[in-house]
């Protein structure tokens, strides 16, 4: 079967010759015509070749293609023939009938390139004659494109690209042609840009051999056609200084048209001259197609027609062919040796050069043609670089014959190129780039024309992304001029312009890592520009309007600088997820983490990494470009990788490491270390700038140059330093004193293979040659040396040399010096020769160098530093710059993104928050507001990440500022704020990064304490957050706020009266109703307030860390009340938020506990009269430590605190009595069972005394309360002042009188304990029933709430402790007293007191509910003023039940103590067996029983006894009863018995005596009748074991002395009945026992006996008679001398004795009642009440019992003289203490009450 595409070319075939045939010049019809006519001839020919295969593929694609070929080619063809031919080819090559693989494919396609760029046709009209130049096109682009192109020469591909460059600038075509040429070259540039991308710049021709190198400074020029004309308007400027000089030949015209148009520019116009700019990395052969190239565009397109309208349409020009083209000397770099090749030749038909390449090493390749069957090489890097080398030509703005379309298509082009290929990876591309591509993209930065500006912005951006590690200082040069480009203060730079330089830079600065890599490289390079420092400051200026109208550019400025602060962001982001994810990364190989790609971006790095450790290859791949990466695949496509290639690219891409780091990733401190040195290098440089010898000698100081001149050094400085002034340089070098210097200097020069002048060059850029002929002499002399050394000593001698060196500097002078050459004709080649003949040592210098020299001076100036101006000082600033970087100053770092973004944020935070700020104030677009707050948040981010509390508080303060909650008065706030929305969003983000980042919060807390307290003041905070826990309010929680009338807590009343009078009158007047948009905003402020959460900044304080939460506490503790800023209510609501926080806070208290503490100490001791804040700190501080008791290692400071409530004065502290009772209540309730230690319990009861009863706390710890403010105050009847004074300084230590708590604190404040506790044993009087506390005034609520506290503790068996039993039953005792009469005692005492409180206590405790319910009238606190809290809102009967049920309560208390104390001790005494120190031991004997617990609970229940309530008395007489007679206290020894009587009954009986209840007669003759019953009944109950007493007589006669006080009592006959027949019971039992009886005594009766009836004679004298009538006294007088106390008696008893003592009885109740009303009247009258207090304990140093006690004392005394009989001479205590009483004929005697002294000391106890 024949193939199908034999068909397709044979009906192509068909076609054509159809064509021919039929056009008017073939008319004739034989077949004898068609065989002459070659074109005709060579189809019928074709033909019969198809005719005679089955396969196209049998044949060569050469022999289907060569008719169609000769077609195109032939001149005779007219349009639309030569139209059909390029159809066809273009339908072989697009249906791909030409396979690719076959043998002949790549001559065909030479061929074929050949025939099309040449095609010619007869001319018909303009429109026919652009179809075919459009069939052309096309073919060219179908022949490229298709894979069979790949087989093109680089020729062809050249020839290609410039038949479509001359249709594309040919003006005269229709632009329809012209843009299609266009698109057909980008398709074209793009496609063999991206081939580069797979060829190696040393492929397959690596190997051969390199060619013999000609002498570099000799060019040969081989004979032409016609001598060269010089090109003399050469812009070259070569690398190294030497000269680039090229010969442009001149046109030959062609045949066919003689004359040649006006259109023709000469050549040496063209726009080749650029190639002359070429550096040194090209050949020859590239010279060459870039003549024909650059020429062949300057010509015009068709010559003008002849008359027959025949004209030859000839693309290729051939007229423009150069036939030889000599070759040109290129200067090279002296590291990199060039080669310069010869030609290549021409043939009119086809140029079939083979010219491969020859790469920068200098391989060269030998010509070969198709004739001789030698293969073709396919294209490859050299028609890309000539290409390459031809666009960036285009470029050039000041080469006339480029208009702007051909720029802009060049830059179009570049564009395009630079997208497709990493330009980068090919160093004879990148050689191009650095020089020409960016000197002219820079240049276009400064044209007028939008577009092209535009463009080469874009190409610009291009070339920084991939390769700016090849162009560190081409960079460094476009920053500054996009800088200069967007200050520019020009009125007639265009606005667009400095908008697009912003993008540009906003574009690099997105970018990954270019921020980063700019900082490390400019900022932290001695000899570069702050780039980033420079840009960041530009930016944040540039985001400020100046006119407050915001344009793009500000928003532009501020996206750059977001963009650092995104990518940073996202950057910390990532490392939060990564340390997240951290276990699963560890597993995975550093490459691919490193580089964020999956694989190593290229099989180079894959082959590096192998060998070393993961850092390095870290390293690495971060410095393949990015665009690397993608590249790959096309790599391996093309399949042009061989490995030998790639290593040798890799060993390229290692990054070399910059000599000022240490490493290639620097440590941040190193970059701090030399930012510092810069700045000092700078400094010194601007002083070297002024006075060259100051500069070095600052340097030195500074230690950056060694102090003894090291010359060395110095000269490498200069060299490297392009900030110095080279003026100052070339003075500092020459002088004189210098000659060592210029050794060296010059020593740094390398002119190893530079010829003469090219040395020269370089040396005279490196500063300013000084006018003077001895500096000069001397300056070339030392060059002259060390060229003459570094050359190996050519010509004969150094003068020669010195000779032509200077023969060099005369000629540049004499060229290019305006002033020289206006006098005379320059010097020419000959005079230049002549100049030097015979200086050569007697000889001539070689002729050819001269006149390399000579032309290299003439077209390129020897350029003096600072003295050229315009394109000469462009040219010379370019080559410098290109000479840096050359060297190692040119290394740019590649860094990996986030690697240094805690640098870069430290320097741009401050720009950029200014910038958002102020773009946030001024803004009023929705986006641009959202655009400014993500800023901040990233910001906030940021700063959180790095821990950078500074920036962190910064924001929040700028933010607060626009929230408006700071400005506004509070009146408004409200609806400022709610009508705001920008305050909305402030108000949120900053409580959002408050809860977010809270964590590194410092000072800005203050401002956010501030926020909270306006919204507090305007009401706009949540309900939640205003409420309180509160001890007495019924639900437990109070509100801060009171909407009621604004009267102030601690001012009086009518003060408050009249300021609400006052200010409701203008606020009611003012706001009569809000408005409704007035409601609306407030709505709309709660709602916002609402989502902002305030509340979770004390939720989740708990998260915070430990040094954030004490600044948020500093801020809230520096809210206190001031006349300025803050009220009560602000700093109670701070308080409140302070101690939510603590409690947040339990599991880490101990860290803040000192703080608050403290608070609350300042709250409470200091203040001086009460007030709600006082109140709430009271409440606080129980609040915590209710909470707190829980923790172990806490509680004991915790309980060590509550001490500062016993610190508060009196006063203050009796008004909060209610909420520290109810306090107390809870606290108990919930930690009894935490609380261990005595001390603990100490301050806990003291409390509850001080709360209940109004005891005054411990004058200890008032003291040191008031150490700073009141030093006065201290106890001045304290006995224990010496040791007080060592604990108050113990105390003291904080200058604030301050108890620190620390550990050993808690230790040294054990003392105090001690103090107060043993100080209040020995003050209790053991023979009183008092405990003998002065009892201040004092509330019954609060004594109730106290009862009940204890009596919780003491109901619970687990709660009685061997730490507080004592305490518990002092403090019952207390009780007793407090509540004796119902409190009658605190009323009167109140009356007295108003005399000592201050103003504020004289408004007794107002009720909490009272203070709060302002409503009440201001007169019903005026009538309170001496009321008692009888009127605490109940009427008094009820009043009365309660303090009735405190009583039962604490006589109940008392008993259940008193039955359980046996059973409780020996439970302790059983638990503690095993201790061996006796000390600690617990002793269940009855004897510490009876000391510890039964004594003082009888004492207690007795002086409930002597209450003035009736109920009571009875009910404490019979539990009195009970209790005396339990079982549990028949086990005391007589000892303790009669100590029952001196302790209990005796001053029982003796308080009954008084006239306690003046109302209730009958009761008290009730009560004194059962009280008198029961000492019998104890007496007789106890007989036995108390007449083993030795003071049992006193005893006895005690016992009657009371009997004779109560016969004579009463008023009624109760008593006067019921003694005698006690007495009678108690003689009768005693006489039964043989008391009385005596065998010794001559009666048979005992002294006893006598003495019993002796007393009782005195009362009831017949008694006697009565019991014993049988018993006579024989003689009672002769007793007498025996008995002197018995010889008084008869005369004291002479008559009646019962008259004698009634008046003493009867005279006491109406003394004692007057009295109490006289006192009750007038309180002014009585002394201090403390009369106890003011009498010295030692009084009675033997017992130390202090003064006498109320009771009218009993006085026992050894008999003296009879005198003293009934008339006590002074009002001690009744001691009853064996150890004083003899125990011979002790006689009792009564006393006399002293009604002056009785009331006071009665109430004292």
């Amino acid at each position: 079967m024949v193939d199908k595409n034999i068909y397709i070319v044979q009906g192509e075939i068909n076609t054509v010759v159809g064509a021919i045939k039929r056009n008017a010049r073939w008319s004739t019809h034989t077949h004898l015509d068609e065989e002459r006519d070659p074109l005709l001839h060579s189809f019928s020919v074709l033909k019969e070749v198809l005719n005679n295969i089955t396969e196209l593929s049998e044949i060569e694609p050469n022999v289907f293609l060569r008719p169609f070929l000769e077609v195109i080619r032939s001149e005779d063809t007219t349009g639309p023939i030569t139209g059909l031919a390029l159809t066809s080819v273009n339908k072989f090559l697009s249906y791909a009938l030409i396979d690719p693989g076959h043998e002949g494919t790549a001559e065909g396609m030479e061929n074929m390139a050949d025939a099309v760029t040449h095609a010619r046709f007869v001319g018909t009209d303009p429109a026919s004659d652009e179809v075919v130049l459009m069939k052309i096109l096309q073919v060219l682009r179908t022949l490229l494109l298709t894979s069979v192109g790949a087989h093109l020469t680089n020729e062809s591909v050249c020839e290609i690209m410039q038949s479509c460059f001359r249709i594309c600038f040919e003006m005269r075509l229709s632009e329809l042609l012209r843009k299609s040429a266009e698109h057909t070259l980008v398709d074209m540039v793009q496609l063999l840009f991206t081939r580069a991308g797979g060829m190696s710049d040393s492929s397959k021709w690596k190997k051969q051999k390199r060619s013999p190198r000609p002498p570099r400074h000799v060019t040969k020029v081989s004979p032409g056609t016609e001598q060269p004309t010089t090109n003399g308007t050469g812009l070259a400027s070569n690398i190294t200084g030497g000269v680039t000089f090229i010969d442009a030949p001149s046109p030959i015209s062609s045949g066919s048209s003689e004359s040649t148009s006006s259109a023709v520019s000469p050549a040496t116009d063209s726009g080749l001259e650029l190639s002359s700019q070429t550096t040194s990395k090209e050949d020859l052969t590239d010279w060459d197609q870039a003549n024909s190239l650059g020429l062949s565009l300057a010509m015009p397109l068709s010559e003008p027609r002849a008359a027959e309208q025949t004209g030859h349409l000839d693309l290729q020009n051939e007229g423009l062919r150069v036939e030889k083209i000599q070759s040109a000397s290129v200067e090279s770099i002296p590291e990199v040796l060039e080669e310069c090749t010869s030609v290549a030749e021409h043939s009119d038909s086809a140029s079939v050069h083979d010219v491969d390449y020859v790469n920068p090493r200098g391989v060269r390749f030998t010509q070969s043609s198709q004739k001789e069957g030698t293969a073709l090489v396919p294209y490859g890097l050299p028609c890309i670089r000539e290409l390459f080398r031809f666009l960036i030509s285009l470029t050039n703005p000041h080469d006339r014959h480029n208009s702007e379309v051909m720029i802009h298509m060049g830059l179009q082009l570049l564009t395009v190129a630079l997208e497709s290929a990493p330009v980068a990876n090919c160093q004879s591309l990148l050689g191009l780039v650095k020089d020409e591509l960016c000197r002219h993209l820079f240049q276009l930065l400064s044209v007028e024309r939008l577009n092209l500006y535009a463009a080469s912005l874009r190409v610009c951006f291009l070339l920084f992304e991939s390769m700016r590690e090849h162009l560190k200082f081409q960079l460094e040069m476009y920053i500054k001029k996009l800088m200069e480009i967007i200050t520019a203060e020009n009125p007639k730079m265009p606005y667009e312009m400095k908008e697009m330089a912003l993008e540009a830079i906003v574009q690099l600065w997105r970018i990954p890592s270019f921020v980063t890599e700019l900082y490390i490289n400019y900022d932290c390079d001695y000899y570069c520009a702050n780039l980033f420092e420079d840009l960041t400051k530009l930016l944040s200026k540039n985001a400020f309007p100046v006119s407050g109208q915001l344009y793009t550019t500000h928003l532009l400025s501020l996206e750059a600088l977001l963009t650092v602060i995104d990518s940073t962001e996202a950057h910390c982001q990532a490392k939060v997820l990564s340390s997240i994810h951290q276990q699963e990364e560890l597993a995975k190989p550093s490459t691919e983490t490193a580089s964020g790609t999956k694989e190593p971006s290229n099989s180079s790095e894959r082959s590096l990494s192998e060998g070393k450790p993961p850092s390095a290859v870290t390293e690495l791949s971060g410095t393949c470009p990015p665009t690397s990466g993608c590249l790959v695949v096309d790599h391996v496509k093309q399949g042009n990788l061989n490995l030998e290639g790639e290593n040798d690219s890799a060993e390229k891409s290692i990054p070399r490491k910059p000599t000022r780091f240490s490493c290639l990733l620097p440590a941040t401190q190193e970059l701090v270390d030399i930012k510092s040195k810069k700045k000092l290098l700078i400094t010194g440089s601007e002083q070297f700038n002024q006075k060259p010898r100051k500069g070095i000698q600052f340097l030195q100081e500074k230690n950056l140059l060694a102090t003894p001149m090291d010359n060395n050094e110095v000269a490498q400085w200069l060299r490297e330093n392009p900030r110095l002034d080279k003026k100052m340089i070339g003075e500092f070098v020459s002088d004189r004193k210098n000659i060592d210097l210029l050794d060296s200097f010059v020593g740094t020069f390398n002119f190893q293979g530079l010829r003469l002048d090219e040395a020269l060059r370089l040396y005279l850029e490196a500063f300013r040659l000084p006018g003077e002929a001895p500096v000069i002499h001397r300056l070339l002399e030392a060059f002259t040396e060390h060229w003459r050394k570094s050359n190996g000593s050519p010509f004969t001698n150094s003068d020669a040399c010195f000779a032509l060196a200077y023969a060099v500097i005369m000629l540049n002078t004499d060229q290019h010096n305006h002033n020289v050459r206006k006098q005379n004709v320059s010097m020419t080649l000959e005079e230049f020769r002549k100049n030097l003949k015979g200086v050569n040592g007697g000889k001539d210098f070689e002729q050819d160098m001269l006149e390399d020299m000579y032309h290299a001076i003439k077209n390129d100036e020897i350029v003096m530093p600072d003295e050229q101006t315009g394109l000469v000082k462009e040219n010379y600033v370019w080559s410098v710059l290109l000479h840096r970087g050359a060297t190692d100053e040119g290394i740019f770092l590649h860094v990996l993104p986030g690697n240094y973004d805690h640098d870069l944020f430290t320097m741009t935070w401050g720009p950029t928050i200014a910038a958002l700020s102020y773009v946030f104030d001024k803004s009023l677009d929705e986006m641009i507001i959202q655009k400014a707050i993500s800023g901040f948040r990233k910001c906030a981010m940021i700063s959180a990440h790095y821990g950078l509390s500074d920036v962190f508080d910064n924001l929040i303060i700028s933010l607060c500022k626009f929230t408006a909650l700071s400005s506004e008065s509070i009146e408004n706030l409200p609806t400022v704020f709610g009508s705001n929305p920008k305050a909305h969003i402030a108000a949120k983000t900053v409580f959002h990064l408050a809860h977010r980042h809270g964590d590194i919060l410092r000072e800005g807390w203050k401002n956010i304490v501030e926020a909270m307290l306006q919204l507090f003041r305007a009401e706009l905070l949540p309900k939640a957050m205003v409420e309180v826990e509160d001890f007495l309010d019924p639900n437990g929680k109070i509100s801060l706020q009171h909407e009621e009338t604004p009267s102030s807590r601690g001012e009086s009343t009518v003060l408050s009266f009249v300021s609400w009078l006052t200010l409701s009158g203008t606020e009611q007047s003012g706001m009569r109703g809000p408005s409704t948009e007035n409601q609306e905003a407030k709505r709309m402020a709660l709602e916002c307030i609402k989502q902002c959460d305030p509340e979770k900044l004390i939720t989740e304080s708990k998260f915070l860390q430990l040094e954030s939460l004490q600044e948020l506490m500093k801020a809230l503790i520096s809210v206190t009340p001031d006349e300025e800023t803050y009220d009560e209510e602000d700093a109670s609501f701070c308080l409140e938020m302070l101690l939510r926080i603590v409690l947040e806070n339990m599991d880490r208290v101990a860290c803040v506990w000192q703080t608050v503490r403290d608070h609350l100490y300042h709250l409470c001791a200091h203040a001086v009269e009460f007030c709600f804040l006082v109140e709430r700190a009271v409440v606080g501080l129980l609040r915590l430590a209710i909470r707190l008791l829980r923790r172990e290692e806490i509680s004991a400071q915790v309980l060590l605190s509550l001490r500062i409530l016993l610190m508060m004065k009196p006063s203050v502290l009796s008004r909060v009595s209610h909420q520290v009772a109810f306090g107390l209540h809870e606290l108990l309730k919930t930690n009894a069972a935490n609380i261990h230690s005595g001390d603990d319990w100490y301050t806990l009861f003291t409390l509850l005394e001080c709360i209940g009863s109004g005891v005054k706390p411990p004058p200890a710890l008032q003291v040191t309360a008031r150490a700073d403010n009141d030093t006065g105050a201290q106890s001045d009847n304290h006995s224990k002042q010496g040791k007080m004074h060592r604990s108050v300084t113990d105390v003291d230590v904080v200058n604030s009188g301050w108890l620190v708590v620390g550990k050993d604190d808690i230790e040294s404040s054990k003392p105090i304990a001690g103090v107060s506790r043993l100080g209040s044993s020995p003050l209790v009087n053991q023979y009183s029933l008092t405990v003998g506390l002065d009892l201040g005034p004092h509330d019954t609520k609060s004594l109730m709430k106290c009862v009940e506290s204890l009596s919780f503790i003491v109901r619970d068996a687990a709660h009685v402790t061997p730490e507080n039993f004592e305490l518990c039953v002092k403090t019952i005792r207390i009780f007793v007293e407090a509540s004796l009469n119902g409190g009658s005692k605190s009323q009167e005492k109140r009356g007295k007191s108003h005399k000592y409180d201050t103003k504020s206590n004289r408004f007794k405790k107002k009720p909490k509910e009272n203070s709060l319910r302002r409503s009440r009238a201001s007169s019903q606190h005026q009538s309170r003023s001496h009321s008692d809290e009888e009127e605490d809102e109940s009427v008094p009967a009820s009043y009365h039940t309660v303090s009735l049920q405190v009583s039962q309560d604490l006589l109940d208390l008392m008993h259940t103590l008193h039955t359980r104390a046996a059973t409780i001790y020996s439970s302790w005494a059983e638990e503690q067996r095993h201790l061996e120190d006796a000390g600690k031991k617990i002793e269940a004997d009855s004897r510490t029983l009876w000391a510890n617990c039964w004594c003082p609970l009888l004492q207690g229940i007795a002086w409930l006894c002597c209450d003035a309530r009736r109920q009571v008395r009875m009910q404490a007489l019979t539990y009195l009863q009970r209790a005396l007679l339990v079982h549990d206290l028949q086990a005391l020894d007589a000892l303790e018995w009669e100590s029952c009587f001196n302790k209990v009954l005796f001053p029982l009986l003796t308080k009954l005596l008084e006239n306690i209840s003046p109302a209730d007669v009958g009761g008290m003759e009730e009560t004194r009748m059962r009280a008198s019953t029961l000492l019998s009944k104890v007496f007789l109950q106890h007989l036995s074991p108390l007449l083993s007493l030795t003071t049992f007589a006193a005893l006895w006669l005690t016992i009657l002395d009371f009997m004779d006080k109560y016969m004579h009592a009463g008023s009624s006959d109760l008593l006067p009945e019921a003694i005698p027949e006690s007495l009678k019971n108690m003689l009768l039992v005693m006489d039964t026992a043989g008391i009385f009886h005596s065998a010794d005594s001559r009666t048979g009766y005992s002294d006893l006996w006598e003495i019993t009836w002796e007393r009782i004679d005195c009362f009831l004298p017949r008694l006697r008679d009565e019991l014993f009538k049988q018993t006579v006294i024989q003689d009672p007088v002769e007793m007498h001398p025996q008995k002197p106390v018995a010889s008084a008696l008869p005369s004291s008893a002479a008559g009646d004795s019962r008259p004698a003592a009634h008046p003493g009885p009867s005279e006491k109740p109406s003394d004692f009642n007057s009295n109490s009303e006289s006192k009750t009247a007038s309180p002014g009258t009585s002394g201090p009440p403390s009369l106890s207090s003011a009498v010295p304990a030692k009084a009675s140093p033997v017992t130390d019992i202090p003064p006498a006690m109320a009771q009218s004392p009993l006085i026992l005394q050894p008999l003296a003289s009879p005198l003293q009989v009934g008339v006590p001479p002074m009002t001690l205590p009744i001691i009853l203490n064996p150890a004083l009483i003899e125990a011979t004929s002790p006689v009792p005697l009564l006393a006399t009450p002293r009604p002056t002294d009785s009331m006071t000391t009665s109430e004292v106890n």
